[in-house]
């Protein structure tokens, strides 16, 4: 569960920066509204499994806040991430809470998200070997954990998009691999619905 939060941490923090080798041109590309919101569609390719695993459903992402995940298909729920927890949601209903004060896990997630969030290069690149590139209005972004738990964990990210990030594969050291698509981004106070900010 801790290594599925932190990869779902990494996913969906995507909408103020990634770092890589042009690392100033990467952000001045990226788009970094104080709320933003869309659709995800996720492949999960497990290991020894012909048919990948899918789901979809809607994120937000709240600079002063934190991040709402909400799956829709195939099993509605959700997960919140602030700077102190981390709340799993079953309906209205709280199936877990994980709290930084108790769960050392959660302060390096939170750390590794909010780090993301304010564009605080100097944290990730202490955790993350940076490749990268740009292409026109396009870029490429490759992520390869530096400490072998972490690496354990995690796996290869690569990061593609332009204003917004468009594109997530993750590939698991244990030969699982994740593909996530964001589309339909929309930003400001009207991007997130009531029943969203009722959650934060």
């Amino acid at each position: 569960m801790k290594s599925f939060i932190f990869t779902l941490l990494l996913m969906i923090s995507t909408g103020s920066v990634f770092a890589a080798a042009p690392v100033a041109k990467i952000q001045s590309m990226l788009a970094k509204p104080a709320i933003m919101c869309g659709r995800f569609d996720q492949s999960k390719q497990l290991n020894g499994m012909k048919k990948p695993l899918l789901s979809n459903g809607r994120f937000c992402v709240v600079a002063a806040k934190g991040v709402l995940w909400r799956t829709l298909q195939p099993f509605p729920n959700s997960l919140r991430l602030t700077h102190n927890e981390i709340v799993h949601f079953q309906g209205e209903r709280v199936a877990m809470r994980l709290d930084a004060k108790q769960e050392p896990t959660v302060r390096m997630i939170n750390s590794v998200l909010f780090s993301l969030l304010s564009g605080d290069l100097a944290q990730l690149d202490t955790l993350f070997e940076v490749e990268g590139n740009i292409e026109a209005n396009s870029w490429h972004v490759a992520l390869k954990a530096r400490e072998p738990a972490l690496a354990k964990a995690i796996g290869a990210i690569t990061l593609d998009g332009g204003a917004y990030v468009k594109n997530i594969s993750i590939a698991e050291a244990s030969g699982d691999r994740t593909n996530i698509v964001f589309s339909a981004i929309q930003t400001g106070e009207s991007a997130i619905l009531a029943e969203e900010a009722a959650l934060f």
